[in-house]
């Protein structure tokens, strides 16, 4: 290894193990970020305060009440509130539902071919009302095949849920946190690198030696780069063992594209560091260019397949974008490299662009 570019790599471990402040951050920023993401963010619903009127009072009426507390989706926080109360009980969300059965339920439930269930919903979340509304009619189907064995329906679908059989939302949400933090620690780690030397006045120091553009960049890069899988493996594990998260495909994979994900990331970062001249300004702008882009526009959340066109191309310049395709494949479902080609593709684009960016710039600073 060239003597000048061991020295700047060695130069910059000494600086990143004698800034204790910043190394704690390192370390302990991926885990309180996986940490609170991985509890705060999820997509599963559970003890939905529910208000149930019951003006049947039968034993099918209580049969079907206690299909629904048998559940940890419904919470019953009251029963039998008058009418007039519905609307305030909605408004002042001490329910976020009303299920009424009436009268007759029963004696419909004999005689009619189709006995009906009044459900108030507060659709003040679209997204929880429609989960509700579903939720109720699977134990309503249930409840149908149960206390009628003569129903007959044209066809039944049974299905076979793959990679996720449980449907956790954590299987979902640990491996783009993932990306996020990976990426964010990535870019903030070398978005100080250059301007640092900028603020402290070494900068000069470092013009008048006989050092490369090119070795800077490397010089500065490989450093973070180890930071950066010490991170990510640290983020890997925690969401193995805690949140239970499997790793079926190959680690080799998986080590060889979180590797160049970091890279994407380091490139990014320094390209923030060339161009700016506070740290302030360069942390401030990782912040804006990452953790927005890539938690709205990469299906960390939504789909980008739901996106207007415009953003879905846009998306395809994000590397979380790319990236949560190879994770998400490599943990759930053992994707080789053979089906992740395309996106290991733009991940080699991205950083091969940012590299040589970064090197054109900085050779402009020189000059």
């Amino acid at each position: 290894m060239n003597r000048i570019l061991f020295s700047i790599i060695k130069k910059e471990f000494w600086h990143i193990l004698r800034d204790y402040q910043t190394l704690m951050v390192i370390l302990a920023w991926p885990v309180l970020m996986l940490l609170l993401f991985g509890y705060a963010v999820t997509l599963e619903m559970r003890q939905i305060e529910t208000v149930v009127v019951d003006q049947s009072h039968t034993p099918q009426s209580r049969d079907f009440i206690n299909a629904l507390a048998s559940t940890s989706f419904f919470k019953m926080v009251d029963s039998d509130v008058p009418q007039h109360d519905f609307e305030h009980i909605l408004q002042e969300r001490k329910a976020r539902c009303i299920l009424v059965l009436s009268p007759d339920f029963a004696q419909s439930l004999q005689v009619n071919p189709e006995t009906k269930i009044q459900l108030l919903i507060d659709a003040s979340d679209p997204n929880a009302a429609n989960y509700i509304q579903n939720y109720l009619m699977q134990i309503s189907a249930q409840y149908n095949f149960k206390t009628n064995t003569k129903l007959v329906l044209p066809f039944v679908v049974e299905p076979r849920i793959l990679y996720n059989p449980d449907l956790k939302s954590y299987f979902f949400f640990v491996p783009g946190l993932v990306a996020v933090i990976i990426l964010l620690i990535s870019a903030l780690l070398t978005s100080i690198a250059i301007v640092r030397e900028k603020e402290v006045g070494t900068m000069e120091q470092i013009l008048v030696s006989p050092v490369h553009p090119i070795q800077i960049i490397i010089g500065k890069t490989i450093p973070y780069t180890v930071i950066g899988f010490l991170d990510s493996a640290l983020v890997l594990l925690m969401g193995h063992y805690l949140f239970h998260v499997p790793i079926i495909g190959s680690l080799w994979l998986l080590t060889f594209s979180m590797f160049l994900y970091i890279v994407t990331g380091l490139s990014f970062g320094l390209l923030i560091s060339i161009i700016t001249n506070s740290q302030q300004v360069a942390m401030l702008a990782v912040l804006m260019s990452t953790m927005l882009p890539t938690i709205m526009m990469s299906g960390f959340i939504f789909p980008v397949e739901s996106m207007p066109v415009l953003f879905q191309y846009v998306s395809v310049i994000i590397p979380a974008t790319h990236f949560l395709t190879i994770i998400r494949g490599i943990l759930l479902k053992g994707s080789a490299f053979a089906d992740l080609v395309p996106q290991l593709s733009y991940l080699a684009l991205i950083a091969g662009f940012l590299i040589t960016l970064s090197i054109r710039k900085f050779k402009t600073t020189l000059e």
